[in-house]
């Protein structure tokens, strides 16, 4: 869904370059599982925190939508199209439900679980960090349609 009213719209550079983030944090997660899990179980919380202020306030709101919008987005041209920030902020929910997971996982001793959540976590801010393609957001989409 995108829009060209700037005031009803994201750069949808910003939610991709959070992804990146997120595969990044996810990942470390899932290589520190096995040894340390107590530290995967902080390190999911804190972006389970993160995924809470997109969900609450949208995705541009997070630390990595400001620093985006703070210091990446002055060095970039104008982006070609708007998106409607609902979809990234029903992903960040989505998001937040996994890590909810990973981290009850890790911090409860049952690691399979939290690496089960954390690689879901890790694959969906994968498709969205690398091709554009935001799975909570095609969820998002999906339930309008279904709604209708």
């Amino acid at each position: 869904m995108t829009t060209n009213d700037a005031g009803a719209g994201i750069d949808p550079r910003g939610p991709r370059f959070t992804a990146s983030v997120t595969l990044v944090v996810f990942a470390v997660a899932l290589l520190l599982s096995d040894a340390a899990p107590e530290v995967a179980a902080v390190i999911t919380a804190v972006q389970g925190v993160l995924f809470a202020i997109g969900a609450g306030l949208g995705v541009q709101m997070t630390p990595t939508g400001l620093f985006f919008r703070s210091v990446i987005r002055p060095r970039l041209a104008a982006p070609d199209h708007l998106e409607d920030p609902a979809p990234p902020r029903f992903a960040q929910a989505v998001g937040l439900l996994f890590a909810l997971g990973a981290t009850i996982g890790f911090a409860t001793g049952a690691v399979l679980v939290g690496q089960v959540f954390a690689g879901l976590a890790l694959v969906a801010a994968f498709l969205n960090a690398v091709f554009a393609f935001c799975l909570g957001c095609e969820m998002y989409l999906l339930g309008l349609r279904l709604a209708r």
